[in-house]
Formats: C-alpha cells, structure tokens, sequence
C-alpha cells in the first residue's frame, strides 16, 4: 500500500497509454460542477469510503492537492494497493493546458471558509463594541479554529461548509 504523486501532465500521458485510470476528483460537488479535468468522476472527500477501494491505482485530484491526500490516507487504510495524488490538483491541471470541463463557476469551498471566517470575526468585534464586550468570544473562537486548521491541515468550517445544500 503506497501514495505517491505525479505531475497532472504524467498522469495524462499514462490516461493516454492505459484506458482504465480513473481519476477521481475529491472536491463539493459544486466545485467540480464549476471546472474539472475532463473524465473525472466526483467523489466529495467527505463522501469517500472504502467501497472505493479498488485492486487498480486509485488517481485522486483535488484543488491544490490536500483534500486529495486526506481521501488518500483514508482509501490506504482502507486496504488500497495503491493512491495516486495529481500534484498540484486542479489548479495545475488547468495551468498545464490539459483538458477541463467548465461549467457554471462557483465560489470554491476555501474562499467561502474565509468569507464566513472574516465575517465571524468582525461581526464579533461589532457586538463586542456595541453590545458586550464577551462577544469578543466568537472572534477567539473563530482565531482558535483557523489556528487548528492550520495546525492540523483540516478544516472544521469547511467540512461544515462543504454539507451546506448550495455544495450538494
């Protein structure tokens, strides 16, 4: 059982050599509906589970490259022989000229995490000054949360987020 990652244009050269890799794309379905490398398949990374464990290397792409390895750390312990991760993801996919879908553009899962971050935090401070000064709270909270995430590389807002009905 092993991950290992390839530039988006190797694993393109070996889509091209070997007709059954399945890509699989691991971001809301609302972000994939925007734009994706064509013939991937959405599988949300909260929806990854070891009934995708196939025999086959499994290619998994996300935006930039972290969704994609925390649903390949969960399909290798699952049992996968072997987890492919897109370098890069999305992102470099697109700049590399490799075939995409677009669709209809959506806000991606991370600018809506500092949308609604930002806006905690200075809704916070507004009541604080208008309201209570223990409103300051949610500031804290929302401070403690982003230091996690950056911590831990997982994102409690996000995986939030990412349920929320305009992701489905």
């Amino acid at each position: 059982m092993s991950i290992s990652t390839l530039l988006p244009s190797e694993v393109e050269s070996k889509r091209k050599q070997v007709e059954a890799i399945e890509l699989i794309d691991v971001r809301t379905h609302a972000e994939f509906a925007g734009a994706h490398a064509a013939g991937a398949r959405n599988i949300p990374l909260d929806k990854i589970s070891e009934q995708d464990v196939k025999d086959d290397p499994i290619y998994l792409i996300c935006q930039s490259g972290s969704r994609a390895r925390m649903a390949g750390e969960k399909l290798n312990a699952a049992g996968a022989p072997e987890i492919i991760l897109v370098e890069g993801g999305t992102t470099a996919w697109q700049q590399a000229g490799l075939p995409m879908v677009e669709g209809k553009k959506t806000i991606s899962l991370e600018r809506l995490v500092r949308i609604a971050a930002g806006s905690l935090v200075v809704l916070g401070v507004v009541l604080s000054l208008l309201i209570h000064p223990g409103y300051l709270g949610i500031s804290a909270f929302v401070g403690a949360g982003l230091v996690f995430a950056g911590l831990t590389d997982t994102c409690g807002m996000g995986m939030i987020l990412a349920k929320m009905p305009w992701n489905k």
